[in-house]
């Protein structure tokens, strides 16, 4: 059997079209990189399983940690959030290395859970690390059931015995239906998604949950579902808006994906972002502040979250006896541009009744 080839800084150079001083620097946490640059190298690195010397010599054979990259379905772990699986990896990246441990990153894309659980079997590991976003409860469970000190990031169950550091959806959604309130708005609606994800239906649960809480109203008809890709919720948004749908106020999107597609759809029918409509969208990808008009959204710190991944692994390594669970969720903060408008200040520009804002066919 020919020996799989061990990739080099060069090669992920080459593939990303930088110099190797530049993957260097991006694997070490160090330098003034660009977001974008940093984004490629580590695009790179997970595409071709790099795994890097130990840092230090003083590092054993067996102090790796495993990232798991587990694209189930693909429907969200895709080429659109790169740059937020980047964000993951930098952080982990920095502080395995300042931990002294090597970090191996291993991809799986449309591979059964079984495949990711016999790569496991007798790996020379200390712990790892899976990205849960498109994995389900008995995903988990078989995962955890390795033996392997093992955190979850970008999932969350309150109810399963299992260690899990992701953002919290539930401020999140407070923050976006909070600032509707505030600007007027009362008919507020929500953009979800066909996908069913833990993430999304948190963010799902928490609409209704708040919407009550603030004294709002949740219209049947507010509530729509998107695919998750872009050119997924464009379609599906151009689909609906085609059929006549009374639109909203202002419209919370499940993420930043489905926002940019829902948002080309709004414009293609003519309904103008925020004069007619205001969108708030989540994950704040680089793009949301290139687009028009730029999307307001939420941050939530997805190195923060990468490098309390590796620190909770780190205990549990360490620990001399079985520790609980550890569930850290990451707080989030609403990034303000332009694609959402006061109330007050829509008002004069928008027809006077509800109905006028039904999205009509282009002309041609």
């Amino acid at each position: 059997m020919k020996k799989k080839k061990a990739f080099t800084i060069r090669d992920i150079a080459g593939v990303a079209g930088v110099s190797p001083a530049t993957v260097s620097l991006v694997l070490n946490g160090k330098g003034e990189i660009s977001g974008e640059t940093r984004a490629r190298v580590l695009e790179a690195v997970s595409n071709l399983n790099y795994i890097p010397r130990a840092a230090k010599s003083g590092v054993e054979a067996g102090d790796t940690l495993r990232f798991l990259k587990i694209a189930k379905h693909g429907h969200t772990v895709n080429r659109d959030h790169s740059v937020f699986i980047s964000d993951y990896i930098d952080g982990m990246s920095s502080e395995a290395t300042r931990r002294n441990y090597t970090l191996e990153i291993v991809s799986f894309e449309g591979q059964p859970i079984s495949a990711v659980a016999e790569s496991l079997a007798g790996a020379p590991v200390s712990g790892v690390i899976a990205l849960g976003t498109e994995l389900s409860k008995a995903d988990i469970r078989l995962i955890q059931g390795l033996g392997l000190p093992t955190v979850f990031i970008d999932t969350f169950y309150e109810v399963i015995d299992a260690n899990f550091v992701d953002m919290n959806n539930e401020d999140a959604v407070f923050k976006v239906l909070s600032r509707f309130r505030q600007q007027g708005f009362e008919r507020i609606g929500f953009v979800a998604s066909h996908v069913d994800t833990t993430n999304f239906r948190l963010r799902r649960d928490a609409f209704f949950k708040y919407m009550t809480r603030l004294g709002l109203k949740v219209r049947e008809d507010d509530v729509i579902s998107l695919e998750s890709t872009y050119d997924g919720a464009y379609s599906d948004a151009r689909a609906l808006l085609q059929s006549g749908i009374d639109l909203a106020e202002c419209y919370f999107c499940t993420n930043d994906i489905i926002a940019y597609g829902f948002i080309r759809a709004l414009k293609e029918f003519g309904v103008r972002i925020p004069e007619d409509v205001s969108v708030i969208g989540f994950d704040n990808l680089p793009q949301s502040a290139t687009m028009e008009p730029a999307l307001t959204t939420i941050e939530v710190s997805k190195r923060k979250i990468g490098y309390l991944a590796v620190t909770v692994l780190d205990d549990l390594i360490n620990a001399s006896e079985t520790q609980p669970a550890v569930k850290i969720l990451v707080g989030a903060d609403l990034v303000i541009r332009a694609s959402d408008l006061a109330h007050e200040v829509q008002a004069p520009a928008r027809p006077a009744k509800a109905p006028a804002r039904r999205a009509k066919l282009p002309a041609g």
